[in-house]
């Protein structure tokens, strides 16, 4: 590569960001967790497995339309899942790679 300190370096380099498209999804993954409330969300599901909303909020210490804000947000993005049972619906993780990040980003506790 002309002008390259390095060629081979930046052959590799290059095409490490080559696919743009999937740089584009794990920014969008990462943002995920940029936030601390959804953050928060996100840690308390993994501790938690499937949990009521309301649950949900008093675990954080948020309020429940903050968290169904935030869990609309993550059920768009495809990471966490709904089950309804009667009134109540809780919400799961259902996205291992968000699960390895959270794992690596907030080691669990306990």
């Amino acid at each position: 590569m002309p002008g390259a300190i390095d060629a081979t370096a930046v052959e590799a380099a290059a095409a490490a960001v080559a696919d743009r498209d999937q740089l584009q999804r794990a920014a969008e993954r990462c943002a995920l967790l940029a936030e601390p409330g959804r953050l928060a969300v996100l840690v308390a599901l993994r501790a938690a497995g499937a949990i009521a909303v309301s649950d949900l909020a008093l675990a954080c210490g948020m309020n429940p339309p903050a968290v169904s804000q935030a869990l609309r947000l993550l059920r768009v993005s495809g990471v966490v899942k709904p089950t309804r049972s009667g009134r109540i619906v809780r919400y799961a993780l259902c996205d291992g790679d968000l699960v390895r990040l959270l794992d690596d980003a907030v080691p669990a506790r306990g």
